[in-house]
């Protein structure tokens, strides 16, 4: 169930359509003053890309990890009640074990729904790395090669 608006980052910088007017008669002074401060806006624009990309994949991980431990917990708990399914059958007859039967099938059902869950958001948070923040930041290395070529 991905909220793809949630993935979006919501820090993104916005992108300029178009560098901004040079006089064609400026000084190389400004022009390589200008091409410094976008520069540096855009490092750190890629920067803070990156910052946020990391933290949300950083969240996931957290979560799927947290219902991994509700499963093993829940595991625990299941193999706990099938040895007491397995002394009520030997001790008892059928109503006392049976019982015990459909108890450790609910909790076995629980750990398998948690566990399917965490391996999913971890699946999902991994590789932990800021594949749209490298993406980009390629693509920028690309347009200003381009533009220095021309």
């Amino acid at each position: 169930m991905a909220d793809p608006a949630r993935d979006v980052p919501r820090t993104a910088p916005p992108r300029p359509t178009q560098p901004p007017d040079v006089p064609a008669d400026a000084p190389i002074g400004r022009l390589v003053s200008d091409a410094s401060a976008q520069l540096s806006q855009l490092v750190r624009d890629e920067m803070r890309l990156a910052e946020a990309e990391m933290a949300r994949k950083g969240k996931r991980l957290g979560a799927g990890g947290g219902l991994v431990g509700g499963a093993a917990a829940l595991g625990f708990i299941t193999v706990q009640a099938l040895v007491a399914t397995v002394i009520a059958a030997l001790a008892l007859a059928l109503p006392v074990w049976a019982a015990a039967l459909i108890t450790t099938a609910v909790l076995l059902a629980a750990t398998a729904a948690l566990a399917l869950a965490g391996k999913r958001d971890i699946d999902k948070a991994l590789p932990p790395i800021p594949e749209r923040a490298i993406d980009s930041t390629k693509a920028d290395v690309a347009e200003i090669k381009e533009r220095a070529h021309r």
